[in-house]
Formats: structure tokens, C-alpha cells, sequence
């Protein structure tokens, strides 16, 4: 926790334009620049260890070919050396040409069968120094030119087998080379020499070896190439240097070779039954190319992931400064009471809410100072109007005493002219104007208080409207009416409105009823009619009424001014709800809290 506290302490003690280079610097820099050396590196390692295992592998299939095939021709040179037939012929006098074919023909099945049965050889020839001996088909007498050759001397004077690559040209002077098996075949009974010459067949080596994607070569012991998969290569020295006197020589790695860099792997191949080697050469000329090329695209892609955020860095912080610098130099113009701005935040971020709330700051200090230099200006108004005031209460004080008291005379002069009807009458006014004149201005009454205001006001328009209706009132199971409180006057101009309009088209028979019960939200008071109730459309441009004030419409004040009160007071989930039945009549809901008394 302190080495956080201390790195970004150390961060924040310099402006802001830099702690965001700083951070670009250890966020994206530095740990890009470290990972791509890494990737790079170990990528470079993955794909030359790839190409090298490829490499090495098809060099081992092409040995495992050789192998294969150079076996083969030993055991077919087995066949030969040692067949009767090929002896026979070989040991034979001719005293002509004929003779020879014919014996040829009757005896070297074994030798045709070999030379057009097996792909793998190109063309089997026997060297015999027998002076009765004539060319044809596989034999062929030893001339000068044959017994000067060292392959010829080499197998006159050992037993063993050897390998050698021998060259051969056609009458277009073309020259073709081919891994020949040497080796003597042994003539029992005779001074006369043979020599078995075995010539692999190029075409088989390169339908067997032949690979699109690596370049072959292969020699026998230090001598040139005799396989090729490139045709210039024929006839040349090994491609790199070789320690023959090293068993099983090997190498692997990369060279420069005509002018590019190249994976090769050298190899070294043990021919059976002879102490002939075979070096063959397996080189991939297009590996360091495409590893190169895939380095040079993941070093662009480190670049990019390096440059690109760090344009976008240097733009940000330009664009980022120049707003701090504004929003600050606004500040400092506030601190000095210049309220005058001349330049602008703009943006939907926390900086432009920054300046919103400093102009908003800026208009209430504007607005005080306003209202403070009025209070000065107006003190003396203010203290005059209070002195106004304390009179207008003084005579609010006086004025209900003396109306009661002319209400109280007036109705004992009645009751003494035995007009006890006028007498009530008087009586039941002056209690419902007790009633308005004492809750003037209060904030809640008790619900008892409004009901009993509600049976007075019934009363007078009982005697005002005799039989044409009647009244009920039903309070409900739970409900204390003494200590559930109520805004004052809220229930008459309701009343007043189901007798004046409800009631209206009614003689006799009329009927409001106060229903008071629990709901959802609270408590339910319902004052219903059996009017003749309304249509649709009036119904809804009453509603629209109490919820939006009409001045046009002054019947409906009452209940839009009821509508408000209870909804500044409670709020919107409480209020006036009003529904209606042609020929039924209409009810008028007061949905007010069921526990009243938290709101005084």
C-alpha cells in the first residue's frame, strides 16, 4: 500500500501533460516493448526449430530411400555374382558371335529378369576379359579403354563391394549420372576376370526422393553429386564441407549458398555389406525467408501496437490539458469575482460537468448577491409590512368574536318569536363558520372534526332543500376517526358538488352517502350520489379538469384546488379519482395515507 502510495505520489507531483506520458510510458511502452522482444525472439526460435525438425526428418526419409533401395541392388548383385548361368556364359569359348547370342540367350534368364523386372535399376553390365567374349545385352568384353578405368582396376584387385557415381553421355553429348553398384563376380575354375556394374535408375531416385518444398543432393564417399534435385547440381562437390574421416558425420544448420541463406542438414549413410558412405544433403532455401518475413511482420504489429496509442496519447493530451488549463483559468477568474466568462468547457465528460457546475455556482452566488443587495434595499418595506400584519391579526382577532356574537342575537330573537326552524338555522351556520374561520390556516384537523363539519353543512342544505335528499355516513371496521388526521375542508366542496350537480335533476328520493375504508395505498373516503351521473366524455373532461386548471371553467375549481392540496401534501401516488354511470350516478374518491398523522 505505501509503494502505491509513493509511486503515485511521485506521479502526481508533476502536471498532467506528463503523468500521462509517464503512465503511456509504463502501461504501454515499456511492457510491449519487453513482451515483443520476448514473442519475437521465441517465435523466431519456434519456427527454426520447426523447419529444422522438418528438415531433419525428410533428410532421414531420403537416407531410410537409399538404404532401402542400395540393399535391394546388393541382393540382386548377390543373385548375379553368383548365378550359374552368368558363369557359364562368362567362362565360355566362342568361335563366333552366334554362339555367343545363343548361349547368351539360353542362359542369362536370371540377369533379364533383374535388369526389366526391377525399376529401381537402370541398366546391369558385366565386364569380362574372356578374349571369346562379344558385346551383347548385358555382356560385354574388358577393351583398353575399360581396363584403364580405376572402377575396373579397383574391383579386379578387391573381393569386396564398393559404390561409385559414373557418368555416361548420349549421342547429344548429354551427360547422365547414376550411383552404380561395383563389385568382381567370381569365376570358378578360370583365369578370366568380370566385373558387375549395377546402375541405379535416376528416375526411380528422383520419383522416390523428389520434394517440392526441399533441394536434394547426394554423393558416395568424397566424391561429386550423383543425385540432385536440381539438375545444375549433378557432377558438383558436396555442398559444404564434409570430415570424411568422421563416422557418421552430421550437420545441421544454415549456409549461404548461391547468394542465400539456407537450413541444411547433412547426413552420412552406411551402405550395406561395403565401406562405401553415402553423404546426402537436404537444404530448405525459402525457411529463413518466410521466418524472416514473419518476424518482419510481428515486429510491425509491436510497432503499430506501440505508435498507435501513443498518437492517440499525444492527442489526448494536448486536447486533455488545453480543457484543464481553460477549466482552471475560468476558476481563477471566479475567485476574483469575475463572473464574465469569455471561454467555454465543451464535452459531455466530468470536466464539462465541472464547468456546468461552476457556471451553476457562479448564477446562485450572482443570485444571492441579487437578493442580498434587494434585503438591503427593502429592509425597511419588510419591517413596515410586518407592523401591517400585526394589525390585519388584531383584527382577525376581533372580527369572528363580533360575528358570532350578531349570529348569537339574531337567533335568540327568533327563538323568542317562536320561529325555532330560523332559530336552528342561524345555529347550525355559525358552527360551520366556527368551523371554517378556526381552520383557516391550519395544517390537518382530525377526521372526526371534518365529519362532524360534514353533518353540519348536511343539515343546512337539509333545511334548504327539505325532502329532495338524504345522507349516510359509514366509516369502516379499524378505522379511528378521532386520531386519523386530515387536511381541513377537503370533504365539503365535494359534497357540495354531489348535492348541487349530482342531485340536480332530483325531486325526491336523493341520496349521498360517505363511505370511508381501507385500500392499497391508505385509506379510501368515497362520496357517491345517485344522480344522474355523466356520459363519457364528460366524464373525462372533468377528470382532465381536476387534473389541469381551466380558468374558463369555474364549477371545477373546488375540486382541482382539493386535487392539489392533497398531492403537494402527500404526494402523487394520492389524490382525486372520479368515476360515473349514466343513470347511476357518481362517486368522488379521496385517496389519502393510512397513517396520517406522520405527515403533521
Amino acid at each position: 500500500m505505501k509503494k502505491k502510495r509513493k509511486l503515485f505520489g511521485f506521479i502526481g507531483q508533476s502536471k498532467i501533460r506528463r503523468q500521462l506520458y509517464t503512465i503511456y510510458f509504463l502501461a504501454v511502452l515499456l511492457p510491449v516493448t519487453l513482451i515483443g522482444i520476448f514473442l519475437v525472439s521465441n517465435t523466431r526460435t519456434l519456427l527454426t526449430n520447426s523447419h529444422r525438425d522438418l528438415l531433419e526428418s525428410d533428410n532421414l526419409r531420403v537416407r531410410t530411400i537409399l538404404f532401402e533401395i542400395t540393399t535391394q541392388v546388393y541382393n540382386i548383385s548377390e543373385e548375379i555374382s553368383f548365378s550359374k548361368e552368368a558363369s557359364a556364359v562368362l567362362t565360355g569359348s566362342y568361335a563366333s558371335g552366334e554362339e555367343l547370342v545363343a548361349t547368351v540367350n539360353r542362359e542369362a534368364s536370371v540377369v533379364d529378369n533383374y535388369m526389366y523386372n526391377y525399376p529401381e535399376i537402370d541398366q546391369i553390365e558385366i565386364y569380362c576379359d574372356n578374349p571369346t567374349m562379344y558385346d551383347y545385352k548385358q555382356y560385354h568384353r574388358v577393351d583398353d579403354e575399360i581396363r584403364n578405368t580405376a572402377w575396373y582396376r579397383k574391383a579386379t584387385e578387391q573381393s569386396g563391394v564398393f559404390w561409385e557415381e559414373m557418368v555416361s553421355t548420349d549421342k547429344y553429348n548429354n551427360e547422365y549420372w547414376n550411383l552404380c553398384l561395383v563389385r568382381k563376380i567370381p569365376l570358378v575354375h578360370s583365369d578370366y576376370h568380370a566385373v558387375l556394374v549395377i546402375r541405379v535408375s535416376d528416375n526411380y531416385l528422383k520419383t522416390r526422393l523428389s520434394s517440392q518444398e526441399y533441394r536434394i543432393c547426394a554423393s558416395v564417399d568424397d566424391g561429386v553429386i550423383f543425385y540432385a534435385s536440381k539438375r545444375d547440381d549433378y557432377g558438383k562437390p558436396q555442398i559444404i564441407d564434409i570430415d570424411y574421416d568422421e563416422n557418421y558425420f552430421q550437420y545441421i544448420g544454415s549456409r549461404k549458398i548461391e547468394e542465400k541463406t539456407c537450413f541444411i542438414d547433412v547426413s552420412e549413410l552406411h551402405l550395406y555389406q561395403s565401406d562405401c558412405r553415402i553423404y546426402i544433403g537436404t537444404l530448405n532455401d525459402k525457411a529463413y525467408d518466410n521466418i524472416q518475413s514473419i518476424i518482419r511482420i510481428c515486429v510491425i504489429i509491436i510497432v503499430l501496437s506501440i505508435l498507435v496509442p501513443g498518437v492517440l496519447v499525444h492527442f489526448f493530451t494536448g486536447y486533455f490539458t488545453k480543457r484543464i488549463d481553460t477549466l482552471r483559468h475560468v476558476m481563477h477568474q471566479a475567485s476574483n469575482e469575475d463572473y464574465e466568462f469569455k471561454e467555454i468547457v465543451r464535452g459531455e465528460d466530468e470536466i464539462s460537468e465541472a464547468f456546468a457546475d461552476l457556471g451553476v455556482m457562479v448564477q446562485n452566488i450572482k443570485e444571492k448577491d441579487a437578493r442580498m443587495y434587494e434585503a438591503m434595499i427593502n429592509e425597511k418595506e419588510l419591517i413596515n409590512a410586518q407592523q401591517k400584519m400585526e394589525f390585519k391579526m388584531l383584527a382577525s382577532q376581533i372580527n369572528p368574536h363580533f360575528l358570532y356574537n350578531t349570529l348569537e342575537t339574531i337567533r335568540m330573537k327568533a327563538y323568542t318569536a317562536g320561529d325555532r326552524e330560523a332559530a336552528t338555522a342561524i345555529k347550525l351556520l355559525g358552527k360551520s363558520m366556527r368551523y371554517v374561520l378556526e381552520n383557516n390556516g391550519t395544517t390537518f384537523t382530525a377526521l372526526k372534526n371534518e365529519l362532524d363539519h360534514i353533518e353540519i353543512y348536511m343539515k343546512i342544505q337539509k333545511l334548504r332543500f327539505g325532502e329532495k335528499f338524504d345522507y349516510t355516513i359509514r366509516i369502516g371496521e379499524g378505522i379511528d376517526v378521532n386520531q386519523c388526521m386530515v387536511l381541513p375542508l377537503i370533504l365539503q366542496p365535494v359534497v357540495e358538488n354531489a348535492i348541487l350537480h349530482g342531485l340536480e335533476e332530483r325531486e325526491l328520493g336523493g341520496m349521498v352517502t360517505i363511505d370511508i375504508g381501507h385500500c392499497d395505498t391508505g385509506i379510501r373516503i368515497a362520496v357517491s350520489d345517485n344522480g344522474c351521473g355523466m356520459e363519457l366524455e364528460a366524464l373525462q373532461c372533468l377528470r382532465q379538469d381536476i387534473e389541469q386548471k381551466n380558468p374558463q371553467k369555474k364549477e371545477s375549481i373546488g375540486l382541482y384546488n382539493i386535487n392539489q392540496r392533497v398531492r403537494l401534501c402527500y404526494g402523487e401516488a394520492y389524490g382525486m379519482a372520479i368515476t360515473s354511470q349514466p343513470g347511476t350516478g357518481t362517486t368522488v374518491s379521496l385517496i389519502l395515507p393510512e397513517e396520517i398523522q406522520h405527515y403533521v
